[in-house]
C-alpha cells in the first residue's frame, strides 16, 4: 500500500477517458439507442463543465455551485428530430441516495446558463412584446435539451432512487400532480449495453469481472488477466480501470513502453479493497470506543502503514459525520 501511488486522481483519469469523443458517443449510443450509431463522434464539441448559476427569488438571490464531469454538445444529431442536444456525463463511485436531485440541479444549471446567455441579447424592447421583455426571452426562443448519464463504478448493487418520486413520501393519489425527474444510470458491475468502441468494451468487460462478487479472488484474477491479454487491452483502459476502482497504482508503470502486468493491477486492486475493509473496521471500532479522530488517524497509519493523507481519505470515507 505504501510503495505505489497513483500519479493522477481517479476522477481526473475518468474525466480524461470520457473526454474522448468516440468513447463518449459510444456510451450514449449504447444507453439511448441500443448501440445504434446515432450520435457521431465528429459531431461532438466540448463545453465548459462549470454549471454554477444564481437562483433569483423575489427578495434575494442565492448562488448554486455545480460542476459536471464532462459535457458536450451534439451539433448535427437528428435523432427523433433533435438537431442540437447537450450530453452530460457523471462518474460515481459510491451510491448517492439523492442522485435524482443532484442531476436535476445539474440540468437546471445547464438550462439556466442557456437562459442567461440568451437574455443578454434583450436589453431594450426592440420589437419585443412587454411579456417577452419581462421574461428575458421571446416566445419563439428555444433552448437545447440536456441528457445526463450517470456511470456507477461501485461493487454494491445500486439501491438508490432512480427518480425524484422515489425520494418523496407521496400519497398514491397525489403522484400524478407531483412533477417527477428520472435519471439514466449505468451500473458498471452489471449491464447489457452494446458497445462498438474497443476501449469501452474492454473497460466495462474488465470492470464486470473485477466487481463481480460471485467470483472468488483467484477466479476473478484469472478472468481479468486472460481478458486483458486476449484483447490486448492498452494502458489507457488499464489506467481508467484503476481510476474507476480507486486503485492506487504507480502511474509510472504505465509509461514508457506502455506495458503493464495485469497481475500487478489486479493484485493492487485486491489489496486496495482489503485495505478499505481493514480501515473501515479500525475507524468504526475507534469511534465506538470513543477514540478521537487524531487517535484513529494514528492507528490507521501504524496498522496499515498509510500516509497521513491516505488515512484522512479513509476517515472521510468511513468516519462519522461531525457537525
Amino acid at each position: 500500500m505504501s510503495g505505489k501511488t497513483l500519479g493522477l486522481k481517479p476522477d481526473t483519469v475518468l474525466k480524461s477517458y470520457w473526454r474522448d469523443n468516440e468513447q463518449f458517443a459510444d456510451i450514449f449510443n449504447a444507453v439511448l439507442f441500443e448501440g445504434k450509431q446515432v450520435i457521431k463522434p465528429e459531431e461532438l464539441e466540448d463545453l465548459d463543465t462549470e454549471e454554477s448559476s444564481v437562483m433569483e427569488h423575489r427578495n434575494y438571490a442565492e448562488s448554486i455551485k455545480a460542476s459536471r464531469d464532462t459535457i458536450k454538445v451534439s451539433k448535427k444529431s437528428t435523432a427523433y428530430g433533435v438537431e442540437l442536444v447537450m450530453l452530460g456525463m457523471e462518474s460515481q463511485e459510491h451510491i448517492h441516495y439523492a442522485m435524482p436531485m443532484r442531476v436535476m440541479g445539474y440540468d437546471y444549471s445547464t438550462y439556466k446558463k442557456q437562459y442567461d446567455s440568451n437574455a443578454k441579447r434583450y436589453k431594450v424592447f426592440d420589437g419585443m412584446t412587454e411579456d417577452e421583455y419581462l421574461s428575458g426571452m421571446k416566445k419563439t426562443d428555444k433552448f437545447l435539451p440536456v441528457i445526463t448519464i450517470i456511470v456507477y463504478y461501485g461493487e454494491k448493487v445500486w439501491d438508490g432512487a432512480l427518480s425524484l418520486h422515489e425520494m418523496l413520501d407521496i400519497p398514491e393519489g397525489m403522484k400524478t400532480f407531483v412533477n417527477n425527474y428520472k435519471i439514466l444510470l449505468v451500473e458498471a458491475r452489471k449491464n447489457d449495453l452494446v458497445f462498438h468502441n474497443v476501449r469501452n468494451r474492454a473497460f466495462f468487460g474488465m470492470l464486470k469481472v473485477i466487481l463481480d462478487r460471485g467470483l472468488s479472488r483467484d477466479e476473478a484474477r484469472k478472468k481479468v488477466i486472460d481478458y486483458a491479454r486476449e484483447h490486448n487491452v492498452d494502458r489507457t483502459v488499464i489506467m481508467t480501470v484503476a481510476g474507476a476502482t480507486n486503485c492506487k497504482i504507480d502511474y509510472n508503470a504505465l509509461s514508457g513502453k506502455g506495458e503493464f502486468d495485469m497481475c500487478t493491477l489486479f493484485d493492487e486492486i485486491a489489496r486496495e479493497n482489503e485495505a478499505k475493509g481493514e480501515a473501515k473496521g479500525i475507524i468504526e471500532t475507534g469511534f465506538d470506543f470513543g477514540l478521537s479522530e487524531k487517535d484513529i488517524l494514528k492507528r490507521l497509519q501504524e496498522k496499515l502503514n498509510l500516509s497521513l493523507q491516505m488515512a484522512q481519505e479513509y476517515i472521510s470515507m468511513f468516519g462519522k459525520q461531525t457537525g
